[in-house]
């Protein structure tokens, strides 16, 4: 075949059916293209860590293919994982922090356990937002002490957004077909939208985070980002299941599945009700156009516009999470800290801050730790600040908040815009996004959040996101999906060092 760039999960798997293609070929044309735009050339800066052992593993895939055992929809499927996530191989997992280079974890992660047991083939680690940007308010999305700064493809002087920031660029950038990304407050969904690729943050349970290096027990959930809605589907059912070293998802029983490309229905929008949340507009007229483009194109598939459809609590549980995500951090970081071998570099939360002092100049040289020590001033979970802020936080996104909105006006789901174009990459002065915060009432509540390429704002994507209640994946997935086949809208990056003026006008 000519060319392998952008290819579909389904269309890999007819590949190897036929025998057109071998795991082994498309894992050196992935780690090829890694070393030529990734290490070099453009410069990406996606990949913090090569998996040594993918050719080999590549090899017992085609070998386990020929003798017509096949593990799942996943058998020979390249995948990138964020290097919050543990796997117990070659590879180290380190949340892109110089605190624990070298540290091997004890065991796979769970949904690692599950993507290798669907055939899936780790092919690295993903570059991300040291400590999935919880070290301080002023950091740059994308920086890592251990991986540098990840680039923008679409625009290399861009920010990727954080914290998935390396997994998102990756799959924009082709360097694989699929990512796995972690989220507490939109580090699936904005970096996606940012990359202009699909990314799922789901209801937190449905996914184990057993095995993920944590922010926040209440927020944290992982999640798979691709180039389709398909992809997602494919990978989503791949994910799932009950994890006794993770008891949030005991309340997935009964709602998770195996299989969520039942769901992808091309007339999925047919008498939907959207609302839009009006709420989330605003902050940029040309998104603003993109999103009613967006709008029009639902109609025309036989979707109910109701319109406004805004959620009347937003911005009022800032504080509340905050307290709830320091309070967390600190007992849930010490947790998993505490586990690692006694070689790792540390083992709780005052060891890592003491190695930041002493490495200064090495970690923090454009930003502190300000939020991490802000952490270690905090109490017990048991205290009674973080838990009248955590039941606030429920409370204002939840029952008053995306329950309150969707009951009221009867609807399936709330459409908004992900977020504003990527902004300029300043390791000085940190982020300077100043979009609306779409992601912050699904990410506190729990509950179930996708987005999907809507247009482009002077050659930067922007995504559309589709917010929903628990375990409403497969809704979700039905719509995203029909209005992806409607629009075709993706574009794939050509790796400018800047938007010219061409691009801009």
């Amino acid at each position: 075949m000519e060319t392998m760039n952008e290819l579909t999960i389904f269309q890999i798997q007819k590949h190897l059916e036929s025998k057109t293609l071998t795991t082994r070929a498309i894992a050196e044309f992935f780690l090829d293209r890694i070393a030529a735009i990734d290490k070099s050339g453009p410069m990406i800066n996606s990949i913090i860590e090569l998996n040594p052992d993918a050719i080999e593993i590549a090899d017992q895939l085609d070998t386990e293919r020929r003798s017509g055992q096949i593990r799942g929809p996943l058998h020979g499927i390249p995948i990138v994982l964020k290097d919050n996530i543990d796997t117990h191989d070659q590879m180290t997992t380190t949340a892109g922090s110089l605190a624990l280079e070298g540290s091997i974890a004890p065991r796979d992660a769970f949904l690692v356990e599950r993507l290798r047991a669907n055939g899936a083939l780790i092919l690295a680690k993903a570059n991300l937002s040291e400590w999935a940007n919880f070290r301080s308010k002023h950091s740059s999305s994308g920086w890592s002490s251990r991986g540098g700064q990840t680039r923008n493809p679409y625009a290399l002087d861009r920010n990727p957004c954080g914290s998935s920031s390396g997994s998102a660029a990756a799959v924009a950038a082709d360097f694989c077909t699929a990512a796995i990304g972690t989220e507490t407050d939109g580090s699936i969904v904005c970096p996606a939208h940012a990359n202009g690729v699909v990314g799922l943050k789901p209801t937190l349970g449905l996914v184990s985070r057993a095995g993920v290096i944590p922010i926040a027990h209440s927020q944290d959930s992982a999640g798979p980002m691709a180039r389709n809605v398909a992809d997602i589907a494919i990978i989503l059912g791949c994910l799932t299941g009950i994890d006794p070293r993770d008891p949030a998802t005991q309340t997935s029983e009964g709602y998770f599945h195996n299989d969520y490309t039942q769901f992808l229905n091309p007339n999925g929008l047919k008498g939907a009700r959207l609302g839009v949340a009006r709420n989330y507009f605003g902050a940029d007229p040309r998104v603003d156009q993109l999103i009613e483009n967006a709008i029009k194109i639902m109609k025309e598939q036989g979707a109910e516009i109701i319109d406004p459809a805004s959620i009347t609590t937003d911005g009022r549980w800032g504080k509340s999470e905050m307290e709830v995500l320091l309070t967390e951090f600190k007992a849930d970081l010490n947790a998993y800290l505490a586990t690692l071998s006694p070689g790792a570099p540390v083992h709780s939360l005052e060891e890592l801050i003491k190695f930041n002092d002493s490495h200064h100049k090495q970690v923090m040289p454009f930003f502190g730790q300000d939020r991490v020590l802000a952490a270690q001033q905090k109490g017990p979970l048991t205290g009674k600040r973080y838990l009248n802020a955590l039941a606030r936080c429920r409370q204002l996104t939840r029952e008053k908040g995306i329950d309150a909105v969707l009951l009221k006006h009867n609807l399936d789901a709330l459409i908004a815009p992900t977020g504003n174009p990527a902004w300029l990459t300043d390791w000085i002065n940190g982020d300077q996004s100043s979009g609306p915060d779409t992601s912050s009432a699904s990410a506190v509540a729990g509950y179930p959040h996708l987005t999907v390429p809507a247009g482009y704002v002077c050659g930067l994507p922007v995504g559309l996101s589709f917010i929903s209640s628990a375990w409403q994946e497969p809704r979700l997935i039905r719509l995203a999906y029909s209005f992806e086949q409607a629009s075709q809208t993706r574009q794939v990056p050509q790796f400018l060092p800047t938007l010219s003026p061409k691009q801009s006008s």
